[in-house]
């Protein structure tokens, strides 16, 4: 009836044509596996976002403290250069009290501070007896009469 090739190719074709459906049912039934996939790709993309946030903070932390580095180079170089200038321009235990001062060997005891020429800040203007200081609430006003009378004058 049915030659033994028709046969062995009907049975492979059902074989195939099964295992596609099973393949399918398993897919559908199963959505677990594809979930795993899911989590997996993006567990891969937040170690990579991961990655790049961490390199990106190691750079800023190597910037920052050549920054810093820098910074501390510019400060004592212009400590150096007033401390140069001291020595030139001020009296000789000024100029040592700067230099053991930067040096961190100097204490507040031995500061020598001339009292003599020590005046407290104003923040007002010196005034002679009888006129009013900046401060004061009729500084700068003049009578109206003052002002009134130069301009009758120069009519006449």
């Amino acid at each position: 009836m049915f030659s033994l090739t028709a046969l062995i190719i009907t049975g492979l074709i059902c074989l195939l044509g099964g295992c596609a459906i099973g393949a399918m049912l398993v897919r559908t039934i199963n959505p677990q596996q594809q979930q795993n996939k899911d989590l997996e790709s993006r567990l891969v993309q937040a170690e990579e976002k991961l990655g790049e946030y961490q390199k990106e903070v190691n750079e800023h932390f190597a910037e920052t403290s050549q920054l810093v580095n820098s910074l501390t180079q510019s400060y004592k170089d212009v400590h150096e250069y007033l401390a140069n200038s001291a020595l030139k321009l001020t009296d000789p235990a000024i100029s040592q009290q700067m230099l053991e001062a930067a040096k961190g060997n100097l204490s507040d005891d031995e500061l020598i501070i001339n009292e003599d020429n020590l005046e407290m800040p104003r923040d007002w203007a010196p005034k002679a007896p009888g006129q009013t200081g900046a401060l004061s609430e009729e500084y700068g006003l003049k009578e109206e009469h003052e002002e009134s009378e130069p301009a009758t004058e120069q009519r006449a």
